[in-house]
């Protein structure tokens, strides 16, 4: 089997390292529909997290580093750039497998605190197209079903994690287990534009409502929230409608993330299918990765509202402040 051609092309490339030259030396397991899967040694496979924001979790687990997914706004495109890989496209395109991952986790969850959370899927989904045939995240979570006292969040985009519905109730026996499947948008059309090879949106809810029924706590992560594209409040209630409907336990919102190798990326996309909007884009993230504070405060009040109205929320009818959503007057800018 060959290996990643793009590192041997140009002689003049200079000596790579680290885990540049562990995925230089990956072998090529499949190649189709303009993707292609590579095998990577992995060092670690639990990761600390380091980060200025608050997160309720403490690790994080990656199955794979890329995504097929193709999500228009991804901000884990960076993470490609380890690689020397700096086409935004290629994290959706080549796609690199872990390799004995069960085994290095079992070396390494005796690093883990009681109550430090682990979030699998913060980077790249663990239930891509990939998952189906190579098994990394099964192993893992079978691997984690032999544990106790952890506490275990997964994010997803695909109705695939049904498949271990069986292996995630293990997992819960002895740990705490929750699944926060993402959807942005119900519309099927907006989502395919957005999501290009995700499961659409009511497959997705679907899972929710699957999960739920057998025991496994599930949520609904709207995430990203888009501006001028997902935040209308008719569609945020749309969303947070079918949530309860589906069973879902819960229901947040994140505003956009956009870093610069994401925009390379969204900001075409924007000129392609809303070029009205891409100024308006330009002027809010020229010199930040995240909207300002009051975007995100205003939003969440907004799905407050619609959480207690589908009885979501802890309270209904409680003395919270009200949000005129009359007409689609609202706007969160």
């Amino acid at each position: 089997m060959s290996s990643l051609p793009l590192f041997h092309e140009n002689c003049s490339i200079p000596k790579l390292v680290g885990i540049a030259r562990i995925a230089a030396e990956g072998d090529s397991l499949r190649e189709g529909h303009n993707i292609e899967y590579f095998t990577l040694g992995a060092r670690s496979l639990l990761c600390r997290v380091v980060s200025k924001r608050i997160l309720p979790f403490a690790w994080a687990i990656n199955p794979y580093r890329g995504c097929e997914f193709g999500c228009k706004y991804c901000y884990a495109r960076y993470t490609h750039e380890f690689m020397e890989l700096r086409d935004g496209v290629d994290f959706e395109r080549k796609i690199f497998v872990k390799q004995q991952a069960a085994g290095l986790l079992r070396s390494e969850l005796k690093k883990v605190k009681r109550n430090e959370g682990i979030a699998i899927g913060t980077a790249t989904d663990p239930y891509q197209p990939a998952e189906r045939r190579f098994e990394v995240t099964r192993a893992i979570l079978e691997e984690l079903a032999l544990h106790s006292g952890l506490s275990v969040g997964i994010v997803t985009k695909s109705n695939m994690i049904t498949r271990d519905t069986e292996i995630l109730r293990r997992v819960g026996e002895r740990n705490r287990v929750s699944v926060s499947v993402t959807v942005t948008t119900m519309d099927t059309e907006l989502a395919r534009k957005l999501e290009p090879r995700a499961p659409r949106p009511d497959l997705r809810m679907e899972a929710v409502r699957q999960l739920n029924l057998a025991g496994v706590c599930a949520g609904v992560n709207c995430a990203p929230v888009l501006p001028e594209i997902t935040d209308r409040p008719r569609d945020l209630e749309t969303l947070v409608k079918a949530a309860s409907a589906a069973g879902a336990k819960y229901i947040f919102p994140n505003p956009l993330f956009l870093k610069p190798c994401s925009a390379a990326v969204f900001l075409p996309f924007l000129e392609e299918h809303f070029p009205t909007l891409v100024e308006f884009y330009r002027k809010r993230y020229a010199d930040r990765a995240f909207l300002p504070k009051g975007y995100g405060q205003r939003l969440s009040e907004l799905m407050a509202v619609f959480r207690r109205k589908y009885g979501m929320g802890s309270e209904r009818g409680s003395g919270s402040r009200r949000v005129d959503m009359e007409g689609e007057q609202m706007k969160l800018f």
